[in-house]
């Protein structure tokens, strides 16, 4: 398994390839090219900063049976596939700012994909040939507007509302590893990848006869059940296999306007 991420140093942000303690500076992207440049650094010495930069952050809905059970659904017969925005990432470590303190607003931990070739209208034979690698996810979600509005863009795309990383790991199976996510320690999501409805492999193809998949885009794969709601000072842990665990703290967000979210126009199209 190789591991890669984003860090900072200073004022400098580089990706690099994790080898033990030591991190080996990339001269670009590792979803584009794994270049070294021959600077090695201390990977205690250095933040650890979001491992990605997606043109395309896609989300799927509905892909664990018993989520859908809680959530009251029925299966669609096909990927619930919505689109989140990419300046909603956040990285480990980073506080999840709930936007409306007074809605209800829940956590999911998800299997996030990373593609890492172009992938237009690919078979799911040929799917994880065009995946670089892996990573843990939160798809951090507005109940209140997700009932109001007919889209799910606007309630799972407010900074900060998807958590990712610490690193992304290529080179590895994904078929059936344990997903957990832990609120202040208390063990709220538990289940394994091979409950998924719909594969890695299923997911990516079924995206590509649609768009086109760019390297560096990610797959958020879907929650299981036990998604709860989330409050200023808790603490989320979000765990796959042994990787390192992704963690982030919750607070408040500051408000840019007096509107609340009762205020907001609701527009059908």
């Amino acid at each position: 398994m190789k591991t890669f991420g984003g860090f900072r140093s200073g004022n400098e942000f580089f990706y690099g390839e994790v080898c033990g303690d030591d991190v080996h500076v990339l001269a670009k992207p590792y979803w584009i090219e794994i270049e070294p440049t021959g600077d090695v650094r201390k990977l205690p010495d250095l933040p650890v900063d979001l491992p990605v930069a997606p043109s395309k952050l896609i989300a799927v809905g509905l892909n664990y049976s018993d989520h859908i059970a809680e959530m009251k659904r029925t299966e669609v017969g096909a990927p619930l596939v919505w689109f989140k925005a990419p300046s909603s990432l956040l990285p480990h470590k980073g506080a999840i700012e709930i936007a409306f303190p007074e809605n209800r607003t829940d956590f999911e931990v998800e299997l996030a994909v990373v593609i890492g070739a172009p992938t237009k209208n690919v078979s799911v034979n040929e799917a994880l040939n065009h995946v670089f690698g892996y990573t843990i996810g939160l798809d951090i979600t507005d109940r209140d507007l997700q009932k109001q509005e007919k889209q799910f863009g606007r309630c799972k795309s407010f900074d900060t509302y998807t958590p990712i990383g610490p690193f992304v790991y290529a080179d590895v199976d994904v078929s059936d590893v344990s997903l957990e996510l832990r609120q202040n320690g208390e063990l709220r999501q538990s289940t394994r990848t091979s409950r998924m409805i719909y594969s890695v492999a299923q997911l990516v193809s079924f995206a590509s006869q649609s768009l086109t998949l760019l390297p560096g885009d990610v797959i958020l794969s879907g929650t299981p059940a036990g998604v709860g709601p989330i409050r200023a000072g808790d603490q989320l842990e979000a765990a796959i296999d042994n990787w390192p665990r992704l963690r982030n703290r919750v607070s408040v967000a500051e408000r840019a306007s007096g509107r609340d979210a009762e205020e907001s126009p609701i527009i059908t199209t």
